[in-house]
């Protein structure tokens, strides 16, 4: 087993879920609030998780894309039931909430006023409880991730980053996602690839994270299809849990354009898509409208990838079931034309390597239809 420290602490190795009660007593944390979802009530794994727990109380109304409103009444829990800190168990959805109402624990509301396009970053300090994400899914990276993606009060699709948002304790345990079903084990494991893919080609001059998302891209390139196929295949749900890791340490560098969208585009309440599948969808389209501005990049990824990289991506959503594009998921063109506009406003639309217009977004979406 590994501890590693890079951005927060991380104890990764299967059967760590174990291990659980004594990292929370060594934050100091005596009645946590688990923050997840019913589905994985129903799966029996939050009661095995709240078994390790001591004395916990469990949120379970985590929407497929968290809201505000969740937030708010998980933090009402937490504050009534005098808790001490929280474990997020979950994919990204589970997790950010936690984050979000780790962060209450220490600010006033409303979120909007903690998200970065409202100069959020300066107003989030430490005084917060301790948490511990515990990840059930490989996707997101959220375990390790300085950002909560939190549909706001007006509606939006935001995100609250601040490296005090990190997890105390990342808590990477590949047997939580053998039971993972093949269609979720697919979309969220092109989250992670997207993020690694996204974060290599974010201009912003950070060889560390660059160098940690070529590696999560080899991993999560060389397991997925394994993982899809076999969801007990050791060594593939391994490797997908280090992609996800990988991916989310390495996008502080930034993401990009693909983000932009998709944060947009989960926040159409009708719809509910979810996010690592938005992100599957639009990534050839956007490869594609970065080339020319990538330089040697471009070359890398198709050394690494075996091939042009929008290709590579698209053929692999194809054999691993991912949806043929964006009017399959319901996106219709009037829905493609209000998040065109939104993206503009998103945080990741300023680190991608080529500036969009709104414009180029509807152009983008269109092309993922």
């Amino acid at each position: 087993m590994s501890t590693i420290n890079y951005l927060t602490r991380i104890e990764f190795g299967e059967g760590e879920i174990a291990r659980l009660p004594e990292f929370l007593a060594q934050l100091g944390v005596k009645k946590p609030l688990i923050a997840t979802d019913k589905g994985l009530v129903a799966s029996g794994l939050v009661s095995r998780v709240a078994g390790l727990a001591g004395d916990a109380v469990i949120f379970d109304g985590t929407p497929a894309n968290p809201t505000e409103e969740a937030v708010v009444e998980a933090h009402r829990m937490y504050a009534e039931a005098g808790c001490d800190g929280v474990v997020g168990l979950g994919g990204g959805s589970s997790l950010d909430l936690a984050k979000a109402v780790r962060l209450l624990t220490g600010h006033e509301g409303p979120l909007e006023q903690y998200t970065a396009i409202s100069g959020g970053v300066a107003r989030i300090h430490g005084n917060i409880c301790p948490m511990i994400a515990i990840p059930t899914t490989s996707g997101t990276g959220s375990e390790v991730g300085r950002a909560a993606v939190i549909i706001t009060a007006d509606g939006r699709k935001l995100g609250i980053l601040s490296g005090f948002m990190l997890p105390s304790i990342a808590l990477c345990d590949p047997e939580l996602t053998y039971g993972l079903p093949k269609f979720l084990t697919a979309a969220t494991g092109m989250d992670a690839i997207s993020h690694c893919l996204e974060t290599y080609m974010a201009p912003a001059f950070n060889p560390p994270a660059e160098a940690i998302a070529l590696h999560g891209l080899d991993c999560g390139l060389g397991a997925i299809e394994k993982a899809v196929a076999d969801g007990s295949d050791i060594d593939a749900r391994r490797d997908m849990m280090v992609s996800a890791l990988e991916g989310a340490m390495a996008f502080q560098k930034g993401l990009g354009a693909v983000h932009a969208l998709t944060h947009p585009l989960g926040a159409i309440r009708e719809l509910n898509l979810h996010h690592g599948t938005l992100n599957a969808v639009l990534m050839p389209a956007v490869l594609r409208f970065n080339r020319e501005v990538i330089g040697s990049k471009w070359d890398v990824l198709a050394t690494r990838m075996g091939g042009s990289p929008d290709d590579v991506i698209a053929s692999l959503n194809s054999r691993i079931g991912m949806p043929s594009g964006l009017r399959e998921m319901g996106v219709t063109e009037a829905m493609m034309e209000e998040v065109s506009h939104a993206a503009l406003k998103d945080h990741c639309h300023a680190t991608n390597p080529r500036l969009a217009s709104r414009q180029d977004y509807l152009d983008i979406l269109t092309a993922s239809a």
